[in-house]
C-alpha cells in the first residue's frame, strides 16, 4: 500500500489518496472521524482546535460501505479558509501586495529557513503552511482506514502518553492490562494518560507552562496486539519492520527519538538482562518470557506485542518569542507567534498510533494475497496455525 498527502495549513483542504487496499473491507466517514476528533482533543491545544471541526468525506473507492480495491480518497475540509482566501489564493496577485505580506522572519525550531533556502522562497509562508502539523490530520484518517484493516484481521493498537515535562507514568499502573483495557482509561482522561494519578500533575503543568508563555514536550508509546511473528524481513535492510515503524515515527511534527521495548535502558544492560527467552506450549505456540525487545528481533516480529515509543520536542512557537534573523535586512528581532498550543503531547500520541497502524498494515499486505479482504484472512489464519506448529 501506499499514499499521498496534499494541502497546506491554511489551505482549502487536506487531501489523502490510498492505493492497495483490498476490496470487500468495510469503511464509512463515520470511523475516520472518530480518529480525528481523538487527534483534536487533550489538554493544551490551543485556539486552532476550536476553530476546526475535522470531519472526512470518501471521494473514492468506496461504494455502499465497502473499499472497491481502487485508490480511496480522502478530503478534510479547513473551515478556517474562509479567512485566507487572499493570503492563501492560487490566482496571482499584485507585485506590491504579494511583497507587503511576506513573512521574512523564521522561527527557530521550525522548517522555515531550512525550506526557504532549500527551495528558494523568499516568503517563508510558503513553507509553514505545509510544514504545519496540520498535516497530521490526514494522516491520521489514513491511518484511521489502516485501523479498520487490522481490527478486521484481529489486532488490536492503542497510543497514550507515558511523559510530559518531566513527568513520568508509574508503568505498573497499567501493567497486564489488554489495549482494550488501556483505550478504555485513556479516551476518558484529560491527557491521554493510562495512569490517572500522574494526570493532574500534567495538566497543571501544562497551565503554568502556557501561563509563562512557554511550551512542553513528552513522550507517548505505542502498543500493537496480535501480530503474527515474522512480519518484516531480516533479508534486507529497508524490509525491516522496526525500521519502518522507527521512520515513521519520526515523520511526525517536532519527533527527535524513538525506541523499542526497554529501548536505550539496553545500553545499561548485560545481555542476560535484555534478551527474551524463548518459551513454546501447544495451545499457543511460541512465546516469550520477557518482552525487553519490544516484539521485534531481527526486524521481524516475534508475536510479543510491538511497543514503541516516540519524544516530543516541545513545540517551538512560543509566548515568550525568541531570537532570530530576517532574511531580507539580516538584523535580529523576536521571532513571531503563528499558532498557540503549550503542549500537543497527548495530540501526538493519537498520530503516532495511526501512522504505526499503516506500518503495520501495510507490512500485512506485503507478506500475504491481499487483494480482497477475505482471502488476506484466510491467509492469515492459516499463517498463525503453520507459526504455532513450526
Amino acid at each position: 500500500m501506499r499514499y499521498l498527502t496534499a494541502g497546506e495549513s491554511h489551505g482549502p483542504q487536506l487531501t489523502a489518496i490510498i492505493e492497495g487496499l483490498p476490496a470487500l473491507m468495510p469503511l464509512t466517514a463515520e470511523t475516520i472521524n472518530k480518529e480525528l476528533k481523538r487527534r483534536q482533543g487533550g489538554h493544551g491545544r490551543g485556539r486552532r482546535m476550536q476553530i476546526e471541526k475535522d470531519t472526512v468525506e470518501i471521494v473514492s473507492g468506496v461504494r455502499h460501505g465497502k473499499t472497491l480495491g481502487s485508490p480511496v480518497a480522502l478530503v478534510v475540509k479547513n473551515d478556517d479558509w474562509k479567512h485566507w482566501t487572499n493570503i492563501m489564493g492560487i490566482e496571482e496577485i499584485d507585485d506590491a501586495d504579494e511583497v507587503k505580506r511576506q513573512i521574512s522572519r523564521p522561527r527557530p525550531g521550525h522548517a522555515d529557513l531550512n525550506g526557504g533556502i532549500k527551495y528558494g522562497h523568499r516568503d517563508l509562508r510558503n513553507v509553514l503552511e505545509r510544514s504545519s502539523a496540520r498535516e497530521t490530520t490526514v494522516r491520521v484518517a489514513v491511518g484511521a482506514v489502516a485501523k479498520q484493516l487490522l481490527a478486521e484481521l484481529g489486532i488490536k493498537i492503542v497510543s497514550h502518553v507515558t511523559e510530559i515535562g518531566g513527568i513520568k507514568v508509574n508503568p505498573e499502573s497499567y501493567l497486564g492490562k489488554s489495549a482494550d483495557e488501556i483505550r478504555e482509561i485513556v479516551e476518558n482522561d484529560a491527557v491521554y494518560c493510562a495512569d490517572p494519578t500522574a494526570t493532574k500533575k500534567m495538566t497543571d503543568l501544562i497551565d503554568e507552562t502556557k501561563k509563562n508563555g512557554d511550551s512542553i514536550g513528552g513522550t507517548v508509546e505505542v502498543i500493537v496486539e496480535g501480530m503474527p511473528p515474522g512480519i518484516g524481513s531480516y533479508v534486507h535492510y529497508d524490509r525491516k519492520l522496526d525500521a519502518k515503524i522507527a521512520g515513521a515515527i519520526m515523520s511526525i511534527n517536532a519527533f527527535k527519538g524513538v525506541e523499542f521495548g526497554i529501548g536505550f535502558e539496553m545500553a545499561r544492560r548485560p545481555g542476560s538482562e535484555v534478551h527474551d527467552e524463548i518459551l513454546w506450549d501447544e495451545n499457543n505456540g511460541y512465546s516469550r518470557k520477557t518482552n525487553n525487545l519490544g516484539g521485534f528481533e531481527g526486524g521481524m516480529t516475534t508475536g510479543m506485542p510491538i511497543i514503541v515509543r516516540g519524544v516530543m520536542k516541545p513545540i517551538p512557537t512560543l509566548y515568550k518569542p525568541l531570537q532570530s534573523i530576517d532574511i531580507e535586512t539580516k538584523e535580529p528581532f523576536q521571532a513571531s507567534i503563528e499558532r498557540s498550543d503549550s503542549c500537543a503531547v497527548p495530540a501526538a500520541s493519537i498520530v503516532a498510533e495511526h501512522v504505526v497502524a499503516w506500518e503495520i498494515a501495510n507490512a500485512l499486505m506485503e507478506q500475504f494475497d491481499a487483494d480482497q479482504l477475505p482471502r488476506l484472512k484466510e491467509n492469515l489464519q492459516n499463517y498463525l496455525q503453520y507459526s504455532k506448529e513450526f
